[in-house]
């Protein structure tokens, strides 16, 4: 994971952190595939005329084992066959980068749902550490898909760096409940994305500028300035957001402005090129063949994940899919955009068809 030291810019790159976009992803974009379907079924936006109207926000009360709390999620849509929750990244990011999903999903009649964790957002925050857990999260996602009655015939769960740890781990223990799956820019061993870091990602540094930030990590200095003069340039436009910092969307940068901070140093730890949070050891490679659901693996060529990797977690499951965005980064649904949302979407459409493994 990767993590910015700046108000305006948090970022994670392993779990947050890892292109080529033309233009804001807040604005229309053409579609994907324009023989997709017919026109947006009138239904699509339908609502529950008994109740007021509130934009399809839905606060989800949740049981911990300190207590109870609330989630903020929000409905895009209606489609009772595809509905996709979205698990950020970070740990510790909002749902707000996921808002490019605006200008690609509804033309499709895709239902999707925005969801704040617990820590994160809109949702509470209990401020506690012993919360950062990721078998507390997996339980949260089970308690937030019983509550928008998301089930085997229409749930889909894309998870986004961090979000791809938890999105795993919860199909690993219920994807009886699931339909699809999308491990989006999350390798599934993080002893291996330290790795990948260390010797391809730092190697393709300067070394004057690698010895730099050495430094600044031995000392563990991370609030020094120079520290993020260094990375900026160096390694997060080059491997999480491929574009000019002056032009990264604005959802990203409002998003990553509201980075939890204690939540992300607990679970990842604060070196850039290392984890030394409670996930140092998380590895699940063994056991991707036990996922029986079909599965759809992003990647970016850029990423900070490695694209290998993310090829072989869709060989190893059962009924597998790779999309590798040959332009994007860890951030490719905003820098290989319609690579990766052609792909996304003819996979959640493949799978609502009856295919297991969709040809991208």
């Amino acid at each position: 994971m990767a993590r910015l030291y700046s108000p305006r810019l948090f970022m994670c790159a392993c779990l947050l952190a890892a292109g080529f976009s033309s233009a804001s992803c807040s604005q229309q974009q053409q579609r994907p595939d324009a023989a997709a379907g017919a026109s947006l079924p009138a239904t699509y936006f339908a609502s529950d005329t008994t109740r007021v109207k509130d934009g399809g926000v839905q606060l989800v009360p949740i049981s911990t084992p300190k207590g109870k709390f609330n989630v903020w999620t929000k409905r895009f849509g209606n489609n009772p066959r595809i509905r996709l929750l979205l698990l950020n990244g970070g740990p510790g990011a909002t749902h707000e980068y996921f808002e490019c999903m605006e200008s690609f999903l509804p033309q499709e009649g895709i239902e999707f749902i925005y969801y704040d964790q617990l820590g994160c957002g809109n949702s509470d925050n209990p401020k506690d550490t012993a919360m950062w857990s990721l078998p507390r999260y997996v339980e949260e996602v089970e308690q937030v898909r019983q509550a928008l009655k998301l089930d085997k015939d229409n749930f889909y769960l894309l998870g986004h760096s961090w979000g791809g740890i938890l999105a795993a781990e919860y199909a690993l223990k219920y994807q009886q409940h699931m339909k699809g799956l999308i491990i989006s820019n999350m390798m599934m061993s993080v002893p291996a994305y330290g790795r990948y870091a260390d010797e391809v990602l730092a190697k393709q540094m300067k070394p004057e500028v690698l010895r730099e930030i050495r430094e600044i990590e031995a000392r563990q200095d991370f609030q020094n300035p120079r520290y993020m003069e260094l990375l900026l340039p160096n390694f997060y436009t080059e491997h999480i957001l491929r574009l000019p910092l002056a032009k990264w969307p604005e959802p990203v940068n409002r998003s990553f402005a509201k980075m939890n901070q204690s939540l992300y140093v607990t679970m990842q730890g604060p070196s850039e090129f290392g984890v030394s949070g409670k996930l140092l050891h998380w590895d699940r490679t063994a056991d991707l063949p036990k996922l029986s659901v079909p599965v759809l693996s992003i990647g970016g060529k850029h990423d900070t994940m490695d694209p290998e990797h993310m090829r072989m977690v869709a060989h190893k499951v059962q009924h597998g899919t790779a999309l590798i965005c040959p332009n994007g980064s860890h951030m490719s649904f905003y820098d290989d955009q319609q690579t990766y949302m052609r792909g996304l979407i003819k996979f959640m459409q493949g799978v609502d068809q009856g295919q297991q493994q969709v040809a991208l």
